[in-house]
């Protein structure tokens, strides 16, 4: 797994949390439910690669 990828959802996930505290001190918390909902479908969307080379790791592996 690259280390880089790593680094992105962390920063994802860093800014993610920044704007939903900034919003949440704002008074608009629905705004700040959906910051945090689009962090976690960018973060898994990001992931989804990985998912990909791990199932075709593990069928090559297995020999399915």
């Amino acid at each position: 797994m690259d280390f880089a990828i790593i680094l992105k959802i962390a920063a994802i996930g860093i800014v993610t949390a920044i704007a939903s505290m900034l919003l949440k001190r704002a008074g608009k918390e629905e705004i700040s439910t959906v910051v945090s909902v689009v962090g976690l479908a960018v973060a898994l969307v990001m992931m989804l690669d990985v998912i990909v080379q791990l199932y075709d790791t593990l069928q090559s592996l297995f020999e399915l």
